[in-house]
């Protein structure tokens, strides 16, 4: 039996666009632009100013409180402005903008070569901090805190979540098939943090390269196991792959150190390795170029601050214009409408499509069907919730568990009345989130 959750639902895939092609180390041209908010938590301060000259890895921004993150410059150059610049998000963020000078001038980074049960936890926190390592997968939680909760001694399980489920990203799987001893050297890392912790690699059955891999690489290791999950969508959410894969329940007022759990993203651990085995900073990641709209979709190892505009003309353009363009996924990522925005932390994919589907469809009433409860991973009532919601009842909208809504989009993608059901109940719970700060 395959390891799954309850709920879900199995859109168009559209990995074979990237998935078997190598990866571009993409060189970036022009300017580079470093949001100061690149994570969640505090924005980070900058410690450079206009006219300083920089190097590829230097620290230009250091971690504004204990849940920040330090950032680096990914090229060398001159400082040309701390500023606001727009980002994915759609927001403003302020920024520090860098002028490439194409040398790609270096600091001198400090290799531990230690065996790892010489390396103590505190050393192997430091690392990550220092390097400015955060989650890769979306969030953009700084690692070494997310590493650091107050019941380590429970932590049971380090989950790499590999399961890469929403459409058309590669990327994950490109570093599991390329870079298979780093991401599991990463782990191991972690799990050195943790007394009697292991772990275990989430992998969706659609890569069986990559688990044959993995298994063949790690062996009969003791303190790791590869598990093949169904492929779905969300399978790769915290809460459903803690589910599929322990057997834990968390909901919206847990974390997943509740349930004795850490989950990481590929990349996250590989950077992990990089950060405490090469003393490199996070300035790279890899990004899924793709769509039917670009012309040649592939995965690129991209120095962060890059231009998207730049990636997608390293893709050879469009093959036609595209009616939307998002950053990330077509389930949870966000439309843009600009290109000059910056590749960041937790850029995933660039995705470029010729028809925009949703704009096509003009919601109707609800036909009581029950399809968005039957495939709601969170197991609530999308189609309540939502006129809830419309409504402005607060309260009855808590009272239905609204607030374990995930936001995957499953109740919208299966709606054939077309109801904006995610967007609504995202934006109630968000206006719920607001009032209890206030």
């Amino acid at each position: 039996m395959k390891l799954t959750f309850k709920g879900g639902i199995h859109p168009y895939e559209g990995k074979e666009l990237t998935m078997d092609k190598d990866v571009i180390e993409y060189v970036p041209k022009g300017d580079m632009v470093y949001p100061l908010s690149q994570h969640i938590g505090a924005p980070a301060k900058a410690v450079v100013k206009k006219g300083d000259r920089v190097l590829v890895g230097q620290l230009i921004a250091e971690a504004g409180g204990f849940v920040s993150a330090n950032i680096h410059s990914s090229v060398s150059g001159t400082v040309k402005a701390v500023e606001p610049r727009l980002t994915a998000s759609g927001s403003k963020v302020n920024s520090i903008v860098i002028e490439n000078d194409n040398q790609f001038e270096e600091i001198e980074y400090v290799k531990n070569d230690k065996p790892l049960a010489e390396l103590n936890r505190e050393e192997i926190l430091e690392a990550i901090k220092n390097a400015g390592v955060v989650g890769m997968g979306g969030a953009g939680f700084p690692t070494n805190v997310k590493l650091s909760p107050k019941n380590a001694d429970e932590i049971d399980y380090i989950i790499v979540n590999a399961s890469e489920c929403e459409p058309y990203l590669t990327s994950d799987y490109r570093r599991l098939l390329d870079e298979t001893d780093k991401v599991i050297e990463g782990l191991r890392l972690a799990l050195a943090i943790f007394p009697k912790a292991k772990g275990i690699i989430a992998v969706e059955d659609n890569k069986p390269k990559a688990i044959q891999k993995l298994k063949e690489v790690l062996g009969n290791d003791p303190d790791i196991k590869v598990n093949s999950m169904k492929t779905k969508y969300p399978e790769g959410a915290e809460r459903q792959l803690i589910y599929a894969n322990t057997g834990r329940y968390i909901n919206s007022k847990m974390l997943p150190a509740d349930a004795g759990c850490i989950v990481h993203n590929v990349d996250t651990v590989y950077s992990i390795c990089e950060a405490v085995r090469q003393g490199k900073p996070l300035i790279q990641r890899l990004v899924t170029v793709t769509g039917d709209a670009i012309t040649e979709p592939c995965n690129y190892l991209v120095q962060i601050g890059t231009s998207f505009a730049e990636l997608i003309e390293a893709a050879g353009g469009f093959l036609q214009d595209p009616e939307k363009i998002i950053a990330g996924g077509p389930m949870m990522g966000k439309a843009i409408y600009d290109l000059n925005i910056p590749v960041t932390k937790s850029s995933s994919a660039i995705l470029c499509m010729t028809k925009d589907e949703v704009s096509e469809y003009e919601p109707s009433n609800c036909i009581r069907c029950g399809r968005c409860v039957e495939v709601c991973p969170g197991r609530v009532m999308p189609n309540k919730l939502a006129t809830l919601a419309e409504q402005g009842d607060l309260e009855e909208f808590q009272k239905l568990n609204g607030m374990e809504c995930c936001e995957c989009g499953c109740c919208s993608y299966v709606c054939p009345a077309k109801r904006h059901l995610t967007q609504t109940i995202a934006g109630t719970r968000k206006a719920i989130l607001a009032n209890r700060k206030k």
